[in-house]
């Protein structure tokens, strides 16, 4: 099942500590932690698969793109390099 990228990307601002739920199961993701965009990107392909929805490389990149601007608006990662963040959140969501 195909569906908007605005679409898919209004589900992740909706369910944050649900995504990134699903995401610590792959990859260590604590408070103060970096993370990278690839990093987001696949995730964010993934967890989209496991919701049988298909999701393009550069669908997945599109919106990926535009969930960090907003993670980084509202402090959710803190920007230390071109394509990293450092994890500004504790476990419970804490934005710190």
């Amino acid at each position: 099942m195909k569906v908007s990228n605005e679409k898919q990307l209004n589900e992740l601002l909706n369910n944050k500590p649900i995504f990134f739920n699903y995401m610590r199961e792959n990859y260590k993701l604590f408070n103060n932690s970096n993370i990278f965009f690839r990093d987001i990107q696949f995730a964010i392909r993934r967890y989209f698969s496991i919701k049988n929805q298909k999701l393009s490389y550069t669908g997945a990149e599109t919106i990926t793109k535009n969930f960090v601007v907003h993670l980084v608006n509202e402090k959710w990662l803190l920007q230390v390099g071109n394509n990293t963040w450092k994890v500004n959140f504790n476990n419970d969501y804490t934005v710190n």
